[in-house]
């Protein structure tokens, strides 16, 4: 990125994402799953409707071993000889020395000499396929009131922070990379709302498969539910030892992935400043380092839980083996039919797949639990101090504004502005000039109480700002900001903007004083005009006539205009200053200006230094003063400055520079 993203403001403004912060997965799951406590009854209904589909599914391979009993049974009584009881058939085989045979003959429900009654055959099979059928209905059923739940639960948390963004104060932002914050809001959400939707399906149907299979293996058979029973802590072994890996890995992949949004949304808004200082192979070899630990943390991520479903299988397969020959033993022994026994190898199988998909779940689940630490710590960060229960109000506006004794610092370490007092008479304009870094723009940033201050107060008619509320004193201002901005919309609605309800008639007038009208009338669509979102359609000149003329519609009592005519060429200034001075009557004007040529006719101009006002006076009474600010007008208008030292030695190219005036 190029170096030194500096300028007005705090000087954090563009640093880089905050410490990683370890993760807490049991408090943040449980307040993720805390957000879905207003959908109680929806929630009642998925449960029930997942504790039927479960069962019937459960019940499914019990019937579907009676069917196989039934078959077994046909296969075994056709061959022996009709007439005979079963119990003379067992007395048969155990006389001719086959015991085992016997044993198991001794427990089936056989008629020698008839075969396969496929009559109760096709009964057991429409009721298995009308369990199962049933299950599929209900279990879509589920799925369908559990997206509901989810994608409700998502729109609340994006709408809590979005209000929760306009809570908050400017120097979060300062702090806050804003393709970071942008990853937050919309990329770690999105990451939420995939966990939940598969997640808490899965996990509802995999415990309740997991119980309800249990709870048959052990009627059917304890010794082989024990024998099934023996992959549950291996299994768990494995998951914990995996995820615990694997942890760390997502928390990185999501940190990283703010990071390169940010870096992204950097270099595209400064692309034109990149090409100019030639600084593309910097960008891409930033974004080269970046994009590569994204790609080791993902890698890490989803090869260290990838690890898990493949070892679930493992010992799955493990139990299924140990199932099926203690099984054949227990047939053979005539303990169990050989329908029990197909019934649970199928239980072993819908036993072992909940445990897999669990186990596969928990890198999901530990990539949705990061995201919602990520937007929990927006939704927990400090807000700005609440407005006053009672509000003051000022009953007689005329825009008097003091500063009494004010401080303010960014930083605790680092003084700003320190015992500052002033006043602001009606209808006057005070110019603030000086050195980037003077603490111009922070001056009227205070009076929007855009950040609190320190020591001291602002009253604006006597009223202490910070016992009116913020739209109210924010209402009463204007203010034309040197860095433009355009909604995407026509030129019309950009104008409005700074009075929604005003009449054509008034946008119209607003935009033949401030001179948009000229323009405006040349294109083909003229205020019909659609301007893009980054405003590239209209030239710097023109998007800073549109904001000069939203100020002027909004008829504000007081008026910041902080360097408003810095993009505007030097005739469009002339008439500029016109409509300016047409805006600043009977109005109190703060300008902020670096070109002392706009602000030659200013009742009061405050020339800043370190936070300090070290003049103040008219034009002519600070020229004649010969004082910080006749040396920086010289500086302009008249030659360059020379240094006192005049063996002072050239500054080689590539060399840090002055800053500029």
């Amino acid at each position: 990125m190029p170096p030194g993203r500096q300028g007005g403001g705090p000087p954090w403004a563009g640093a880089g994402m905050p410490a990683e912060k370890s993760m807490n997965f049991g408090p943040s799951a449980r307040r993720l799953l805390g957000r879905l406590r207003p959908h109680r009854l929806h929630l009642g209904a998925i449960i029930a409707l997942a504790v039927v589909s479960v069962g019937f599914s459960v019940a499914g391979p019990k019937i579907l071993g009676h069917a196989t009993d039934l078959i077994f049974n046909g296969v075994i009584g056709r061959q022996l000889p009709a007439g005979t009881t079963t119990e003379q058939a067992a007395a048969a085989a155990r006389a001719s020395g086959n015991d085992s045979f016997a044993d198991m003959l001794s427990r089936m429900d056989v008629v020698p000499g008839v075969g396969i009654d496929f009559s109760a055959l096709s009964r057991v099979l429409l009721l298995a396929l009308g369990l199962y059928l049933a299950a599929s209905v209900l279990s879509w059923w589920q799925g369908w009131l559990l997206n509901g739940v989810v994608q409700r639960t998502v729109l609340r948390l994006r709408a809590e922070v979005e209000e929760k963004l306009n809570r908050l104060p400017l120097p979060y932002f300062d702090r806050q990379p804003r393709g970071e914050l942008l990853s937050r809001v919309t990329n770690d959400i999105d990451n939420i709302s995939t966990s939940l939707q598969q997640t808490l399906s899965q996990l509802l149907t995999s415990l309740l498969t997991v119980v309800g299979v249990l709870g048959v293996m052990f009627w059917i058979s304890p010794l082989l539910a024990l024998v099934a029973l023996v992959a549950v802590p291996l299994s768990v072994l494995v998951t914990q030892r995996i995820a615990k890996r694997s942890q760390q890995q997502f928390i990185a992949q999501w940190k990283h992935t703010g990071e390169l949004n940010g870096q992204i949304e950097e270099a595209y808004t400064g692309h034109e400043l990149v090409k100019v200082f030639g600084r593309q192979r910097e960008v891409e070899a930033a974004f080269a380092a970046k994009n590569e630990e994204l790609f080791r943390a993902s890698f890490g991520a989803q090869f260290i839980s990838g690890i898990i479903m493949p070892s679930m299988m493992f010992i799955g397969n493990l139990s299924y083996v140990a199932i099926a020959v203690v099984g054949g033993l227990r047939v053979a022994s005539g303990t169990m039919s050989l329908g029990d026994v197909q019934a649970f190898i199928q239980y072993s199988r819908q036993f072992t797949q909940p445990l897999t998909q669990l186990a596969s779940m928990a890198n999901l689940l530990q990539s949705g639990v990061a995201s919602a630490e990520r937007v929990f710590a927006v939704l927990d960060a400090e807000e700005q101090s609440s407005d006053p229960a009672e509000p003051a109000r000022v009953t007689d506006p005329h825009g008097r504004v003091e500063f009494e004794h004010v401080s303010f610092r960014y930083a605790p370490d680092k003084p700003l502005i320190d015992d500052l007092s002033l006043v602001a008479e009606p209808g006057h304009t005070v110019a603030i000039v000086g050195p980037t870094g003077a603490g111009k723009t922070t001056l009227v940033n205070l009076i929007m109480r855009f950040y609190e201050l320190d020591a001291g107060r602002i009253t604006l008619d006597g009223v202490d700002i910070t016992t009116m509320r913020r739209d109210d004193l924010r209402g009463r201002i204007g203010m034309v900001l040197q860095d433009t901005w355009l909604f995407g919309g026509t030129i019309r609605d950009n104008i409005a903007y700074g009075r929604p309800d005003a009449t054509e008639e008034e946008i119209l007038a607003a935009a033949r004083a401030t001179f948009v009208d000229r323009f405006v009338r040349s294109l083909p669509d003229g205020y019909d005009t659609v301007i893009d979102e980054e405003g590239s359609n209209v030239s710097a000149g023109e998007k800073q006539l549109i904001t000069i003329a939203r100020a002027f519609l909004a008829e504000p009592s007081l008026l910041i205009l902080d360097e408003a005519t810095s993009s505007v060429d030097t005739r469009t200034e002339v008439l500029l200053q016109r409509a300016m001075a047409a805006l600043r009557s009977d109005r109190t004007s703060f300008v902020i200006a670096h070109r002392l040529s706009t602000i030659r006719d200013a009742d009061l101009i405050l020339m800043m230094e370190n936070g300090r006002i070290v003049e103040q006076g008219s034009h002519e009474h600070l020229l004649a003063a010969r004082g910080a600010y006749h040396h920086l007008y010289q500086s302009q208008f008249t030659a360059a400055v020379v240094d006192e030292e005049p063996d002072a030695p050239a500054v080689p190219a590539g060399s840090p520079q002055p800053a500029s005036i």
